[in-house]
């Protein structure tokens, strides 16, 4: 199988430049590793380092946040509040008015039927 030569010579020529870096020299091998590694012959190879310069350009700008809207005055929140309350309110009142309408006309149809002696009353 020829990728588990190839397999073996890449982790022998890691282990190689390893040592190359860190100056240690270590005879011992990876476990599971064969020992064909051992007999492939591994090139030191050496690294120079070059500087780059990297042209940065200006990032553009984000837009400024959106203004905050100016903070109401106490009043305005405080009018607002009880308009609210009291449109609150006439709408209450008037569902209470349209049941006690409701209620009365029921009562006064059931009423109505009761005298007549109908049995049932007769709905609008």
């Amino acid at each position: 199988m020829k990728w588990i030569a190839e397999r073996d010579a890449l982790i022998a020529q890691t282990l190689a430049f390893v040592q190359s870096v860190t100056g240690r020299k270590d005879d011992v091998l990876r476990p599971g590793t064969s020992t064909a590694a051992q007999t492939i012959p591994v090139e030191n190879v050496t690294v120079q380092a070059r500087a780059v310069e990297i042209a940065l350009t200006e990032a553009p700008v984000p837009p400024p946040p959106a203004p905050l809207p100016a903070p109401r005055a106490g009043g305005d929140f405080r009018n607002e509040m009880q308009a609210r309350i009291a449109n609150f309110r006439k709408h209450q009142e008037r569902f209470e008015r349209e049941r006690e309408e409701y209620c009365v006309e029921t009562l006064t149809r059931l009423r109505a039927a009761i005298r007549d002696g109908s049995g049932s009353p007769a709905r609008k």
